[in-house]
Order: C-alpha cells, then sequence, then structure tokens
C-alpha cells in the first residue's frame, strides 16, 4: 500500500498553504495499491517531533471506503467519520511548529472492518478500534520548520 503526495515528497518540506500558519488546506493525499480484504481506511496526522513528549494528532479519519484514491481540501468522501484532534477540535488543523523543524506523519491503515465508532472520537479511541484490525499500513512524512522569524514554514 503507498500513500504520496503531490504537494510533497516523502522526506520534504510541506508547503506553507497547508500550515496552520497558512491556509490550514489538507494537502491532496494519492493512495494506492489497498489490499484486496480491506474494508475501510483510517488516516492520522500526526506531529512526531512534539515537545509535549506524545505524538500530537492533526487529523483523525476513519471509514473511508477501501477503493478511495485521493483525498484533498475538497473531496473527503461520504460517509466517513472525523475525529478531535490533540487540540480538541473536529477536523485537519494542519501542521505547526513551536519551535525549530518538526516532522508531521501521514499514517494510513487497510482495516479488514468498517468501524463503529461515532464522529469526533479521540485518538485514543481510534486507536482502541483498530487494534488488531489493520491489515497493511503506509505513512508518508513531511516536514516545516519554524523560521528565525518566527513564522511556521516550508524550508
Amino acid at each position: 500500500m503507498r500513500l504520496t503526495s503531490p504537494a510533497f515528497r516523502d522526506q520534504g518540506a510541506i508547503p506553507r498553504r497547508h500550515t496552520a500558519a497558512s491556509v490550514n488546506e489538507l494537502p491532496p493525499l494519492r493512495i494506492a495499491d489497498v489490499p484486496g480484504g480491506a474494508q475501510s481506511l483510517a488516516i492520522v496526522v500526526e506531529d512526531v517531533d512534539s515537545p509535549l513528549g506524545e505524538h500530537v494528532t492533526h487529523w483523525v479519519v476513519w471509514n473511508l471506503p477501501p477503493d478511495t484514491d485521493h483525498l484533498d481540501a475538497v473531496t473527503v468522501p461520504m460517509g466517513c467519520c472525523v475525529g478531535t484532534d490533540s487540540f480538541g477540535k473536529t477536523g485537519y488543523t494542519g501542521p505547526m511548529a513551536l519551535e525549530g523543524r518538526h516532522h508531521f506523519r501521514f499514517r494510513l491503515f487497510a482495516l479488514d472492518t468498517t468501524l463503529d465508532l461515532p464522529a469526533g472520537a479521540t485518538r485514543a479511541q481510534l486507536d482502541e478500534a483498530i487494534r488488531g484490525h489493520v491489515v497493511a499500513t503506509a505513512e508518508l512524512t513531511g516536514y516545516i520548520e519554524l523560521s528565525a522569524e518566527g513564522d511556521d514554514s516550508a524550508h
């Protein structure tokens, strides 16, 4: 299974428009090679360099149809559920850096079931619900960096 974006390459800079300091727009995502037995997909976006000592979640979505091949700011399939991020918000909260460079991991999970989890559920609830149901994963990681001027920007 593969997860890519036409906006940035794996381990590359995430364009500013996809950060909380700018338009806060979900970058376009491309999904390929989902296993035939998958019943649904889930995606988590997390800051892996958070100074909080844990991965801060910026977006949680599940029950995406297994034939989903792309997502972007205006194309999210009907029927999927969006959860609550680490900031208490439902929806996409773009990457932000309080200091230095932060890497953001987009994690795609193919699941052997659809989840009986209400919209607005937390990352911890999603993690519990997918336990034992993950048939494949894919990751895409990008970074942003706090510039000397103090704004979030991709370099």
